[in-house]
């Protein structure tokens, strides 16, 4: 099963790339790594929630934006190098999480990212990951995600 069917196959749709909100491009590639920029939880073309995790959001719903950014970076990803097959293996996932100061389940909502990655690519899409907290994210996004990832 290709990537892109198991997408289809979890009921979801890898969507259009989001246009960048600045002076970059979704992806870049180089040699045999892409590197997404930040992917924040757009569902056509708007964000599906704003706030902060432990004011305006919980864990879970955190962790339900940040599979959506990793269904947008696979998006950027996929523009990139034209077919999610190429991908021999996710290799650093970076998740941000807008949250108020005693907020620590950062990792939490990580999670949300990370697992849709392992459900559509298997094994390559196991990677490592850091998940930070910040004051603020662009447009009020709650998460923002990015990745590198290594192709054939």
């Amino acid at each position: 099963m290709t990537p892109e069917q198991k997408i289809a196959e979890l009921g979801l749709t890898l969507p259009e790339v989001a246009a960048p909100a600045g002076a970059y491009v979704p992806a870049v590639r180089t040699g045999n790594l892409v590197y997404t920029s930040g992917q924040v939880p757009f569902v056509d073309g708007k964000l599906q929630r704003t706030g902060k995790l432990g004011a305006d959001l919980t864990t879970e719903e955190g962790a339900e934006q940040a599979r959506i950014c990793a269904l947008n970076a696979l998006a950027a990803l996929k523009a990139e190098v034209g077919d999610l097959q190429k991908v021999v293996r996710i290799v650093k996932v970076v998740v941000f999480v807008a949250s108020e100061p005693s907020f620590t389940e950062q990792p939490k909502v990580g999670n949300g990212a990370s697992e849709l990655l392992a459900e559509v690519l298997g094994e390559p899409g196991r990677h490592a990951r850091s998940a930070v907290g910040v004051a603020v994210l662009p447009l009020d996004a709650p998460v923002e995600v990015e990745l590198i990832a290594e192709v054939a």
